[in-house]
């Protein structure tokens, strides 16, 4: 199972320490904070959670364009839920674990 890294894990805490000072109203679903809270812990992943994770953020790449993504003092929702999900170290580490599965299952 797939653990993630240093990178992904401090996104997360970003992420939910944005949510603590009150930065994050209704930014996210119950799904994207359990995320959070399993990359802050570093937990070993299935290979279905890789994918949705790879999902999520192909879906919310275009957030980046948005007003206030990559703002710390007033982050936008699509901020730092793209943290709470590992941000573009967790992006980068998704991508080359699908690709490298769909590489394997054609065999």
């Amino acid at each position: 199972m797939p653990v993630p890294n240093e990178q992904m894990a401090a996104a997360a805490r970003k992420a939910k320490r944005f949510k603590k000072e009150g930065k994050a109203k209704g930014a996210g679903t119950p799904v994207g904070w359990t995320r959070a809270s399993q990359l802050e812990r570093k937990q070993d992943l299935s290979k279905d959670t890789v994918k949705r994770m790879y999902s999520f953020f192909s879906r919310h790449e275009v957030d980046k364009k948005g007003k206030n993504f990559g703002d710390n003092e007033n982050p936008s929702n699509g901020y730092v839920m793209w943290l709470a999900w590992g941000g573009d170290a967790g992006f980068a580490w998704s991508k080359r674990l699908v690709e490298k599965w769909k590489k394997e299952e054609k065999g």
